[in-house]
């Protein structure tokens, strides 16, 4: 694993502190930021339509704004769409399928403490099965497979 050095962001950028928390959160800490990955990583999201029409109720210019700090920070990548060139196709990067782990755990968490939408069966197996959830949602994104993970969530518009 690499570790960064708070000196190895942009010259831009000023933390609060060196605090990895505190960092971190800088960079995704925001309402929308992290719902914007899960979208990525779960739900099969790829381009910026399927965002908006998630139910969250992002905003278009906060969408946009946010796709653009996480592409920034090397969270997301993005490419031509192959069906419209004018468009663009959004996929996580090493570092934002690294956020799989801390996701994971914010769900089983939220599930577990919060009433939630969420099927209690499936974060049963969830959390007993950790290390298989991650394996294949891993699988997914190294294939580039777009199913959903948590068919509940639903996956991209039509």
């Amino acid at each position: 694993m690499t570790y960064l050095s708070p000196v190895s962001k942009k010259s831009s950028d000023h933390p609060r502190s060196g605090c990895p928390v505190s960092i971190s959160l800088d960079i995704f800490g925001d309402r929308w930021s992290l719902l914007i990955v899960r979208d990525l990583m779960v739900r099969g999201f790829r381009r910026f339509k399927d965002f908006q029409q998630s139910g969250e109720g992002i905003a278009t210019n906060i969408l946009a704004d946010r796709l653009r700090k996480l592409e920034e920070s090397g969270i997301l990548a993005t490419a031509p769409d192959p069906g419209d060139a004018r468009r663009r196709l959004y996929r996580l990067t090493t570092k934002g399928i690294d956020l799989a782990p801390a996701l994971l755990e914010i769900l089983v968490w939220g599930a577990t403490h919060e009433q939630t939408g969420a099927p209690c069966e499936v974060i049963s197996q969830m959390a007993k099965n950790r290390e298989a959830v991650l394996a294949e949602v891993r699988r997914r994104w190294q294939n580039d497979d777009p199913t959903p993970i948590l068919p509940w969530l639903g996956g991209p518009p039509k």
